[in-house]
């Protein structure tokens, strides 16, 4: 008769680690399949000026991770200015970017799709120098303005108001740096600018004047500031980039309007730009969640804002004719575009 063999005990602390190992085995094997299917992050870029109306979004999004959270991977771009941003949109160095209302005739003329719009803003000014105290008096005298911004859009629009023609003045473009420049030492007597430059100008020319704003032009004129791709994104092919892109601006923008204060330091992080400047030009705008623009991208309130800006570029020989928003603003998509 064969003695009875005597199998070792495992210790109970040895076995409980064995399971556990096991356990976690079959969890990452489980798992593997689904990280092995995420999609990669699709590579974007987007265009941004460095004001707060044109870089908040960014900013938020930098510094809440959005990208990461719709798996887009950005290259982000400054400009001075939005009809700068639509020469890269059409030569193909950019996919998205921002633009100022004075930039929207080129959207209506088909060179770029508007996806979101941004604010509806009031930081545009018609400046002069101390001792000009009204538009009349501009006559004859030296005008900068960035070319096809919404400097240039007010100042077209100041002079109309007061009867004025454009060929009344002498009418000079530079990019918003020189027009600062410029004023500052003396070399032009007006400008038509935008805040956060007129903030800055304010520090070396105290007694400047500030002869027209947005407001002045209310209620016939809203001024909505907006997001732009490329045309050649309108595609199903890149429907996942676009919606993806949209999401981001949605998240960004109602973080912004609920944390402005917060926003205004991101922007300030990202541009490196005084803080009271950029807290000033917040200021200038009226905030909307996105869950009101898509309300307004729908019942014709966006509609009216861009038609109404189309009759303005209409006057000014930017746009021959009044176009459909739809044929360039992605109202609906948006709307549909869900977190």
């Amino acid at each position: 008769m064969n003695p009875t063999r005597t199998i070792p005990r495992v210790p109970t602390r040895t076995r409980r680690r064995v399971l556990q190992q096991g356990a976690a085995a079959l969890l990452a094997a489980a798992a593997a399949p689904r990280l092995l299917a995420q999609p990669a992050p699709l590579k974007v870029r987007v265009g941004y000026i460095a004001d707060f109306h044109g870089a908040s979004m960014v900013a938020v999004a930098n510094k809440l991770e959005l990208w990461k959270k719709h798996r887009l991977a950005p290259e982000i771009k400054s400009f001075t200015n939005g009809p700068i941003q639509i020469q890269a949109l059409g030569a193909g160095d950019l996919d998205f970017g921002y633009i100022g209302p004075g930039a929207l005739w080129l959207p209506m003329t088909g060179k770029a799709k508007i996806v979101a719009i941004n604010v509806v803003g009031f930081s545009d000014r018609v400046i002069a120098q101390p001792g000009i105290k009204t538009l009349a008096d501009l006559k004859g005298k030296t005008v900068a303005v960035p070319e096809g911004t919404s400097g240039d859009m007010l100042l077209r629009l100041a002079l109309a108001k007061a009867g004025m023609k454009l060929e009344d003045i002498k009418r000079v473009t530079m990019d918003p740096a020189t027009v600062v420049t410029s004023f500052a030492a003396g070399q032009v007597d007006g400008a038509g600018i935008w805040y956060p430059h007129v903030a800055t100008l304010k520090g070396r020319v105290p007694n400047l004047v500030e002869l027209f704003s947005n407001r002045d032009a209310l209620p016939k004129n809203s001024f909505p500031s907006s997001f732009v791709m490329r045309n050649e994104l309108d595609t199903p092919a890149s429907a996942p980039m676009v919606d993806a892109m949209i999401r981001v601006i949605k998240d960004a923008n109602d973080w912004r309007r609920a944390n402005l204060a917060q926003a205004v330091d991101a922007t300030a992080a990202l541009i490196g730009a005084p803080r009271a400047a950029l807290e000033t030009e917040s200021s200038f705008a009226q905030y909307y969640t996105s869950a009101e623009l898509a309300k307004f991208s729908g019942d014709g309130t966006v509609a009216s804002w861009l038609s109404g800006m189309n009759e303005m570029f209409r006057t000014f020989n930017r746009v021959p004719e009044q176009v459909d928003p739809v044929r360039y603003y992605l109202g609906a998509r948006y709307a549909a575009v869900t977190p």
